[in-house]
């Protein structure tokens, strides 16, 4: 186990976070909701105050702070998906009921939080021996939002998209 965990924070809604981010991913799960025992700035006795989860084997806590802070593109979360089924899959869910596309892969979830869905086929283009292509794959990727593997794939190969 890591002695290192993420603690988010939010203004009551961090048990309805925390169901929501583990419902999208595998090996994924609520450890413990700890409740205020009092009445306190984080709320009323007897509500969320911490919830302990695992998301895709990461240890986090989510916070019930008592006023909202903004998160910012500073921190974010990097998801690698293996193919675009699952960059889709998980785009789709983390943008669902008031998510923000962004450009790049990255995206604002409903609850603010910055993510990067990231399939792993763009290391190999962006990084990939033929110098030209990376440069076209590099540019092909600021020009999108949600990441496309076979549009990756094209520019690094010099193929027009269809």
């Amino acid at each position: 186990m890591s002695k290192i965990s993420p603690c988010l924070w939010f203004d009551g809604e961090a048990e309805q976070a925390a169901n929501f981010y583990v419902s999208l991913l595998p090996d994924s799960r609520i450890e413990k909701v700890q409740k205020n025992t009092t009445d306190s700035p984080a709320g009323k006795a007897g509500s969320v105050l911490v919830v302990e989860f695992t998301l895709a084997g990461q240890r986090f806590m989510a916070l019930n702070g008592g006023t909202r802070f903004e998160y910012t593109h500073a921190v974010s979360f990097k998801i690698d998906c293996a193919d675009q089924a699952e960059v889709d899959r998980l785009w789709d869910g983390l943008c669902a009921d008031g998510g923000q596309a962004e450009r790049c892969g990255w995206l604002r979830d409903r609850y603010g939080v910055f993510w990067q869905i990231v399939p792993a086929a763009l290391v190999q283009y962006l990084g990939g021996s033929d110098r030209a292509g990376a440069q076209r794959a590099m540019q092909a990727m600021l020009q999108m939002t949600k990441l496309d593997i076979a549009g990756l794939k094209n520019a690094y190969e010099g193929k027009s998209a269809a």
